[in-house]
């Protein structure tokens, strides 16, 4: 397959103070773009030619890092933009969801907690996970454009602690970044149809 810049499913600006419309255009414009460009140029002539993004994600894993990183990088942005919404955050999860949280992960303030401290936690680029493995949610954290697909295991929710996802609007302040994401910015009900079908 070939891969396409996806459109941002909201205007540049409308996710407010806490992800501004500078750091979309750069990260959605020119970040994303880059990985988009270099992907194609990677894939040429390679044995992922054709394949579906994941295959080329999980296919390419330890064997070729210039198409990994790139289509690892594709995969996670398409998702990431989609994790996000307008007034989004919020404690009011879907039912299914809710339950699972509480189960697995002690409740949705430990989950808030524990999925806000991989992502600090992560030294230098990477992402911080909410996955399912073997049936559970759990959380996560991945360097550079590394994802759960990876490791057996299916992202419902990630978040980019790469510093141009929060560099402009929160400068080196990543724990505000990461507690903003979770409060005023997930997409709850994105998160729960992968759920769903994982």
């Amino acid at each position: 397959m070939t891969f396409t810049l996806p459109p941002l499913p909201y205007a540049y600006d409308a996710l407010g103070q806490y992800m501004s419309k500078e750091t979309l255009e750069y990260h959605h414009d020119k970040h994303h773009q880059a990985y988009v460009t270099n992907g194609n140029n990677a894939l040429k002539g390679t044995e992922w030619e054709g394949k579906s993004l994941e295959e080329i994600v999980k296919g390419s894993f330890g064997k070729n890092p210039a198409v990994f990183n790139n289509a690892g990088q594709h995969y996670n942005h398409i998702h990431f933009w989609s994790w996000m919404k307008p007034n989004g955050g919020g404690t009011k999860l879907p039912g299914k969801l809710e339950k699972k949280i509480n189960e697995d992960l002690g409740g949705f303030e430990k989950f808030k907690a524990d999925f806000q401290a991989a992502g600090v936690g992560q030294f230098g680029s990477g992402w911080c996970w909410l996955q399912v493995k073997n049936g559970k949610l759990e959380i996560s954290k991945t360097p550079n454009g590394e994802n759960p697909l990876v490791h057996g295991a299916t992202p419902i929710l990630g978040c980019d602690v790469w510093e141009h996802s929060y560099y402009i609007d929160y400068r080196n302040r990543r724990p505000d970044y990461l507690k903003a994401f979770v409060e005023n910015l997930v997409n709850w009900e994105y998160v729960e149809s992968l759920f769903e079908k994982a």
